[in-house]
């Protein structure tokens, strides 16, 4: 789409209702900062109720963390906000039975259940305990619920609520363990043989008693001392359950302390955060399958699956192991030897097919769990053989960089025997297919992305999320289960969410523009004019003349294509001045995607970009690479090299900006808030004298001291890749910095803790480095929440951009 035109679209979404108001004069920085109550709030967690008459959702109440409940019409759009009263008697998101003849929900952690012909409502738990995930039996008698990880079983004719399975993490006391003494004892005392014999036979009695009487609770599974449940699911037939196990004694490895210094008792106090990388193992998982019928346990073993055995990591172990033996240390370079079966992880996740980790089918008869090796590299769908009580594979994903935290959503067809998975294998997100006997069928395909598939109530069609039309246009579209042509069902390009009516009629749309936070709208499930049913804007904030980001390619002299990316310029560019300053904003999370024609996660930032074209900049707001949108390749550049591909990527905005925009090459700087403030570090300290003045948040300086989970994807163990951390990591660079650097970040923050950036700042003490300057916020977590905070954070990044990109800039 040619950008003049797509820009005058966006510009029609920005202001659909409101544009007629007068523009008010440029808001001020207190203002742009404030708590965003005079702006509105997004419409969040849209539900149907469960006969399909109504949409629940929610909206924050202004000044507060409280969110309202709230229910429409979508035929009338009538509707409002309820009182405690009538919350007391609304329905929770549902499931339903096989036939629709019951539906299910939990309301404030209490299961409840409704007969959908009568409409009578029951209330089946009230209990001080979250229970949790509630599903219909496969003959639909009954209704099925977790609490924590113990399941159980609410009969819908006679209303008794049994647990499925009794689970002991402890050794059965029932069963003697070997002794030499007693037994020694038993062969010299009659008496002692007769107690035993007693005892036995009352146990005899008791197990014969409990299989004659259903009434009776089932025996215990007693699993020993040495593990723990992190996850387990039932089958909606009853039959089985599956456990997700890790030893109980694991090492969890040492946590750092954050340290509070504002507090209500007035004292110091230290709190523990997550652990860092390569500090502690990664803790195994492993499965064990319960047969409830015959009460029989049996280990499904991962070693069956492809490829599990293999060192995907060889040569850099290799290197590794080399290098501790070379210094003499032989205990670590044994701790780095390769295990026979790369351990995995399940991902845990509720059984509802959209990303958790195991899945049964409806009838209960077939089960598929996903597994994940711990080193990042395979993912594996298997399905179970309950005759052989073992792990079949059917689906293996492998990555020589990491597999996706996104797009792993898996489930079955109402055949019950047919497997749904996205995958990335193609290099995009794409829907396949598969029966457990036969090969993989792709229904999508093309290079475009593919998720949150929904599976309509016929069966006959799956609805999808897809950046089909462009990477920044999402819209829902849908395709037939068979295969055949996906075809578009709205027509938003900023759609965020949707949700099928219970009889799959019709669908419920979150969307959003620039500048209007997530709004709901219904339409027919086939498509069609929808129906807008809320507007959560305030008029003081949509009275504002925004400027409509511009949403650009800007050619990669690296041969990575078209970096997409928003542009943020005068309406007339011929009046502005022919050299002028920019500002390059770099967005944080590193996967994510901030280049779309919906709103946005950074509203303040883009009001700030309002603000610094209204003084004479320009913005650019990239889309780098490792963002999500543009597969797998694009995200998995940064292998093992983070903030490399990414640089060239800004650096090649900075040239295209000059090219353009008349944008003067010594007159832009930088920020960016977590990866942003890393990249904006990396870029201060890789590429000195490429930018006048940059503002770090929150950054991670240096990638050794961050989690396991998202690090140890990218670049691997630091014990087993310690070049990579070397070279990925800002205060490695340290001594390259020249241009001035705005460190801004919280002193509670417990996600990249406020160390990097205070050792990084004493790194720059001893290089003797100037132009540098570090701002702590005592009450800040990594997001601010605080309007104070917002304003103090970018008031200063206002001042550092105001004095260092400036026609005439002070001395160095």
């Amino acid at each position: 789409m040619h950008r003049t035109v797509l820009a005058g679209l966006v510009a029609l979404l920005v202001l659909p209702a409101h544009a007629a108001m007068p523009a008010p004069a440029v808001l001020d920085m207190q203002t742009i900062m404030a708590d965003p109550d005079w702006i509105g709030h997004p419409v969040q967690s849209p539900y149907w109720s469960v006969d399909g008459r109504a949409i629940y959702y929610r909206v924050q109440r202004d000044g507060s963390p409280v969110r309202d409940l709230y229910r429409v019409d979508p035929a009338t759009g009538k509707g409002g906000k309820l009182d405690p009263a009538a919350v007391a008697q609304a329905d929770g998101p549902a499931v339903f039975d096989r036939d629709h003849t019951h539906a299910a929900f939990i309301r404030h952690g209490d299961v409840f259940v409704v007969d959908l012909a009568s409409a009578r409502r029951r209330q089946v738990t009230r209990t001080p305990e979250q229970e949790s995930a509630p599903q219909f039996s496969a003959d639909g008698r009954a209704l099925q619920y977790r609490q924590g990880n113990h399941w159980y079983t609410y009969d819908l004719a006679s209303g008794v609520s049994a647990p499925a399975a009794v689970l002991k993490f402890a050794d059965d006391p029932h069963v003697e363990k070997p002794d030499t003494l007693r037994d020694h004892q038993r062969a010299l005392f009659s008496t002692l043989r007769q107690l035993k014999a007693d005892k036995d036979a009352v146990r005899a009695q008791q197990k014969v008693l409990e299989a004659a009487d259903p009434g009776r609770a089932p025996e215990p599974f007693w699993l020993g001392d040495k593990i723990t449940a992190v996850d387990t699911e039932l089958s909606p037939d009853g039959r089985w359950m599956l456990l997700v196990t890790e030893p109980k004694d694991a090492p969890r490895g040492e946590a750092p302390k954050v340290i509070h210094y504002v507090t209500d008792s007035g004292y110091t106090e230290a709190k523990d955060a997550r652990t860092y990388v390569g500090r502690k193992d990664p803790i195994p998982q492993s499965l064990l399958l319960l047969d409830l019928a015959k009460h029989a346990t049996y280990n499904l073993d991962t070693a069956v699956l492809p490829g599990i055995k293999d060192d995907p990591l060889k040569a850099l172990r290799a290197q590794a192991i080399a290098a501790r033996e070379k210094a003499g240390d032989s205990a670590g370079a044994k701790a780095l030897k390769a295990p026979k079966v790369r351990p995995v992880h399940i991902v845990s996740g509720e059984n509802d097919g959209s990303g958790g980790g195991i899945v049964w089918s409806d009838d209960g008869s077939r089960l598929a769990i996903q597994l994940r090796a711990i080193d990042n590299k395979d993912r594996w769908i298997a399905s179970v053989d309950f005759a052989r009580h073992a792990l079949v594979n059917q689906q293996r994903l492998h990555d020589d960089a990491w597999i996706n935290w996104n797009f792993n959503d898996f489930g079955w067809l109402r055949d019950d025997r047919t497997l749904w998975y996205l995958s990335e294998q193609t290099g995009w997100s794409q829907l396949y297919v598969k029966p457990l006997d036969g090969k993989a069928k792709q229904l999508t395909a093309d290079r475009f992305e593919i998720s949150h598939p929904q599976l309509s109530e016929d069966g006959r069609w799956f609805y999808v999320r897809s950046n089909r039309v462009a990477p920044y246009s999402y819209d829902v579209y849908r395709v037939p289960v068979t295969g055949g042509e996906l075809t578009r069902i709205t027509h938003y390009q900023g759609m965020d969410q949707f949700a099928l009516s219970p009889d799959g009629t019709q669908l419920a749309v979150l969307h959003s523009a620039p500048y209007v936070f997530d709004q709901l709208a219904v339409l027919p499930a086939t498509g069609g004019t929808p129906r807008e049913l809320t507007d959560t804007m305030k008029p003081a904030y949509m009275a504002h003349h925004w400027i409509a980001p511009q949403i650009v390619q800007v050619p990669s002299s690296h041969g990575a294509g078209a970096i997409y990316a928003k542009y943020y310029g005068p309406a007339h560019e011929t009046d502005a001045p022919a050299s002028r300053p920019a500002v390059i904003f770099v967005h944080g999370a590193g996967y994510t995607q901030d280049v779309t024609l919906g709103s946005t996660y950074y509203f303040r930032e883009q009001m700030f970009h309002n603000r610094l074209v209204r003084k004479g900049y320009v913005v650019l707001d990239m889309d780098y690479r490792a963002s999500e949108g543009y597969g797998r390749a694009w995200r998995t550049a940064i292998y093992r090299q983070m903030g490399h591909p990414e640089l060239e990527d800004i650096l090649d905005g900075k040239a295209w900006l000059v090219q353009h925009h008349g944008v003067d090459p010594k007159r832009v700087g930088i920020y960016g808030g977590s990866y942003g403030g890393f990249m904006t570090e990396m870029a201060l300290l890789r590429a000195p004298g490429e930018f006048a003045a940059g503002a770090a948040l929150r950054p991670p300086s240096d990638w050794v001291t961050y989690n396991a989970e998202y690090t140890s994807n990218i670049l691997n163990d630091p014990q087993l890749d310690p070049e990579a951390y070397k070279t990925s990591s800002p205060i490695e660079y340290a001594a390259n910095l020249k241009d001035p650097l705005l460190i801004e970040h919280g002193l509670i923050d417990d996600n990249v803790m406020t160390a990097d950036s205070i050792r990084l700042y004493q790194r720059l003490i001893e290089l003797h480095k100037k132009n540098f300057w570090i701002s702590l916020y005592p009450l800040e977590r990594h997001g601010f929440v605080h309007a104070d905070s917002w304003y103090d954070e970018y008031r200063r990044i206002d001042e550092l951009f105001d004095t260092w990109l400036a026609p005439n800039p002070p001395v160095r």
